[in-house]
C-alpha cells in the first residue's frame, strides 16, 4: 500500500507531496458528518501502522526541489500515527528547503507529546469547526471523552509558542455551525489565536452523511461576521457562482476595509467595470496587494485605512 501521493497543486499551500499515514483504512478520533470517507467507529490509536522506513524510502523516490510542502495527512487523523516523532525527524534530515505541513483536527493537542511534536513542523493546519460542545459533537462526532473546551485551550496555547506558519480551518455545514451565535463564539476564540491565515471552507466532496455545504455567497456573508482584524480567507470554490455586481470606488474601498479579497474573490464578486475601478485605485495607491499565508490579497493602503478611522 503506497503512502506517498501527488504532488498536488494546492492553491493554499503550493506544490504538495502528500504522506498518507493510514493508507489501508480510516483510523480517526472523529467521524465528521462532512468527511468524504465512509462512516466508521472512532478510535484513539492506530492498529494498522506503516513503518517509518517504508515511508522514508518512498519519500526519497518522489521528493524533488520543486515540491513546496511535504504534507502529513491520513485516512483519518495523522497525529494518531505512533511513530510521528521519529518520522518528522527523518523527514527533516532529507527535506532540504521543502517545508513540512500537517493537517490535523486539533484534538490530540491536549497530549503534551503531540503538542511538542507539532512544534517541529514548518506549517501546521488545525481544524476548529465549532466551540459550543453540542455543536462540536454533532458536526465532528468525536471519540469518547474528547472535549472541545480543552481543545480550544490548547489551540490558543499552541498558537502563542509556535514559530512556523499556523493555519486554522473552519468547515461549515448548513444549519449546524453557520449560525450567528456559533460564528460569534468562533470569532471570540480566534481573536486569542495567533494565526497566519484562517480558512473558511464548506463541503467540497460527497459527504459520509446527508448534510450540505454553504454557497460561496453564504461563506462570504459569514466571513463578514468575523472581526476585520482576523486573516480570514474563503477557501472553498466548489459552490461558487459569480455575482459580478457593480461596485463603485467607495464600495470597493469599503469592502476591502472590512475584508481583504483575493483575485478569485474579485472575479466572483466584481463586474468588469468594477475590476477596472479596482485597477485605478491600485494605480492611485489607495489599494495595494499583500501576501498573507502564501496567498495574495488586495487590501487598503495604510494611509487610506488610517483616514477611514478618523
Amino acid at each position: 500500500m503506497k503512502t506517498i501521493f501527488g504532488p498536488i497543486n494546492s492553491r493554499r499551500f503550493g506544490s504538495s507531496l502528500g504522506i498518507d499515514l493510514s493508507p489501508a483504512l480510516k483510523q480517526c478520533n472523529f467521524d465528521c458528518l462532512y468527511c468524504e470517507l465512509a462512516p466508521s467507529a472512532t478510535t484513539d490509536k492506530q492498529v494498522d501502522v506503516v513503518e517509518v522506513s517504508t515511508i522514508i524510502d518512498e519519500l526519497k523516490t518522489h521528493l524533488h526541489d520543486k515540491i513546496d510542502v511535504i504534507t502529513l495527512t491520513a485516512n483519518g487523523e495523522p497525529t494518531l500515527y505512533p511513530h510521528l516523532e521519529e518520522l518528522i525527524d527523518e523527514i527533516n534530515k532529507i527535506k532540504n528547503s521543502t517545508q513540512t505541513l500537517i493537517l490535523t483536527n486539533s484534538a490530540t493537542l491536549v497530549d503534551d507529546k503531540v503538542f511538542s511534536l507539532l512544534l517541529k513542523l514548518d506549517q501546521v493546519k488545525l481544524s476548529l469547526d465549532a466551540i459550543t460542545p453540542s455543536v462540536f459533537k454533532r458536526i465532528d462526532r468525536p471519540y469518547k471523552d474528547i472535549e472541545i473546551d480543552k481543545i480550544v485551550q490548547r489551540v490558543e496555547e499552541f498558537s502563542q509558542v509556535y514559530k512556523g506558519k499556523l493555519f486554522i480551518e473552519i468547515l461549515f455545514v448548513h444549519e449546524l455551525n453557520d449560525t450567528k451565535e456559533e460564528i460569534s463564539k468562533l470569532n471570540e476564540v480566534l481573536l486569542k489565536v495567533k494565526a497566519t491565515r484562517i480558512d473558511l471552507g464548506t463541503i467540497d466532496r460527497p459527504p459520509a452523511y446527508p448534510v450540505v455545504g454553504l454557497s460561496y455567497k453564504e461563506l462570504y456573508e459569514a466571513s463578514h461576521l468575523f472581526d476585520s482584524s482576523l486573516p480570514i480567507h474563503i477557501a472553498s470554490r466548489v459552490h461558487a457562482e459569480p455575482n459580478n455586481a457593480p461596485y463603485s470606488d467607495e464600495d470597493i474601498l469599503n469592502t476591502l476595509d472590512k475584508r481583504p479579497l483575493t483575485l478569485e474573490d474579485i472575479d466572483l464578486l466584481f463586474d468588469e467595470k468594477s475590476k477596472l475601478r479596482l485597477k485605478e485605485l491600485i494605480s492611485k495607491k489607495l489599494v495595494i496587494t499583500k501576501k498573507i499565508g502564501g496567498l495574495e490579497f488586495f487590501i487598503l493602503h495604510e494611509n487610506e485605512k488610517r483616514k477611514r478611522l478618523k
